[in-house]
């Protein structure tokens, strides 16, 4: 144990492009709530959640898309309740038109258990939803690697 004791993480922070654009994805598609937002120009921001609980923050300070070659965020992944969960995830983000890394629920490692849908949001930041189980079966795109490390 670390001198500060145990640390749980407590929400995540991304920069985006265009708050409004980010809040319809986040909100619409992956059903967070807003729990507070910033309108002030230059300042725009929202925090977002479930249940009251904050998840996940968004910010209006980026002046480009999400670079996977710079230092930072590899990817954000959310766990959901069920490998159908995650099956009806992947079916509305398709009628939104998103990008995806690979096709239909891939598990996390060759003859894995636990998989799910890899994709991106609208500035194409690295997302992930998955199920601990329900995986089985399905083809891993990398034999030699975690699924959610290379895409």
């Amino acid at each position: 144990m670390s001198a500060i004791g145990t640390l749980n993480t407590g929400h995540i922070g991304l920069n985006v492009t265009d708050l409004e654009r980010s809040l319809d994805f986040y909100g619409e598609v992956l059903g967070f709530e807003v729990l507070g937002e910033g309108k002030e120009e230059g300042r725009r921001h929202a925090f977002l959640g479930r249940g009251g609980q904050l998840v996940l923050t968004l910010w209006q300070q980026a002046e480009g898309a999400y670079a996977s070659t710079r230092a930072g965020l590899h990817h954000l992944a959310f766990e959901a309740e069920s490998i159908e969960r995650v099956r009806a995830a992947e079916t509305a983000l398709k009628e939104r038109g998103t990008s995806f890394a690979y096709e239909g629920v891939v598990p996390h490692a060759e003859g894995g258990v636990s998989g799910g849908i890899f994709f991106h949001d609208p500035d194409g930041t690295r997302l992930e939803i998955y199920a601990k189980t329900g995986a089985e079966g399905a083809e891993a795109p990398t034999e030699s690697a975690p699924t959610c490390g290379f895409f």
